[in-house]
């Protein structure tokens, strides 16, 4: 039980090192994210699309 709380105590020292990122930072990195999803799946549904006409026509 000694050892959990140590542990426990090590964390917390280790959490108040950390730079956390303010909310401007975090909500600006969400966007940027969820942008950069919707292009890539935008993206790979396109190839997608060119791809399996382009076999179906192959194919026939």
């Amino acid at each position: 039980m000694n050892k959990v709380a140590k542990f426990i105590n090590e964390v917390k020292l280790e959490l108040k090192k950390v730079s956390w990122s303010t909310r401007h930072e975090l909500i600006n990195a969400t966007i940027v994210v969820i942008v950069s999803v919707a292009i890539l799946a935008v993206f790979i549904g396109l190839c997608d699309l060119v791809w399996s006409n382009l076999i179906k026509f192959v194919i026939r």
